[in-house]
């Protein structure tokens, strides 16, 4: 569990094609201190450290994650959200993040506006459905609330924190990102499909 506040970001040493899966190595600042086994969120999709090397961490990636998350596009060099699992004592700042990415959506606009920023993304159908405006989501495991919600996308005003702090700093319009509906919204729909 996460709670969609960047802790950092990293960058993508390589991506390794292994028949449909890959391995990911990515140069982490925190990578002393984890342990093979831990969860980490990259680009908001939970994985697990699968090798260590000094500064340099491993993961994984199945077929189902390559075909639903972004990850399989990263390139060598490519700057990469990073967040460690909760700890109980964790202050919860943003909303609760599994780390499973429901789907991918293309940023549409990232614009400077004062020393704001809006970010347009577009919505699947199987993400917009738990979507309410002030509600949230997680884009690329960033925690983000809807400013605005159109039939086929969402719009977000970024801070200059949340620039800086994280990869959409690299990111144009075009790229994929990584979608989380909201977990709540998520179970308010079932209960309420269940009756």
């Amino acid at each position: 569990m996460f709670t969609g506040l960047v802790e950092t970001t990293g960058r993508v040493i390589s991506l390794q094609e292994r028949g449909e899966q890959a391995r990911l190595m990515l140069e982490i600042p925190f990578a002393p201190e984890l342990e093979l086994g831990e969860s980490v969120a990259v680009n908001g999709c939970c994985l697990t450290v699968a090798a260590i090397e000094e500064n340099a961490i491993s993961f994984d990636l199945l077929a189902q994650t390559l075909a639903l998350t972004s990850l399989g596009a990263l390139r060598e060099n490519s700057l990469v959200n990073l967040e460690r699992a909760l700890l109980p004592t964790t202050r919860l700042g943003g909303h609760f993040v599994q780390g499973h990415v429901d789907a991918t959506g293309t940023i549409l606009d990232l614009s400077p506006r004062g020393q704001d920023h809006r970010l347009e993304i577009s919505l699947p159908e199987k993400v917009q459905r738990y979507c309410i405006p002030q509600g949230s989501i997680a884009i690329d495991g960033i925690s983000l609330t809807i400013a605005e919600l159109h039939p086929h996308s969402a719009v977000f005003w970024i801070i200059p924190h949340t620039i800086s702090r994280t990869n959409l700093q690299d990111k144009t319009i075009g790229a994929p990102v990584n979608l989380e509906a909201d977990l709540l919204a998520k179970y308010a729909a079932r209960f309420h499909e269940a009756r």
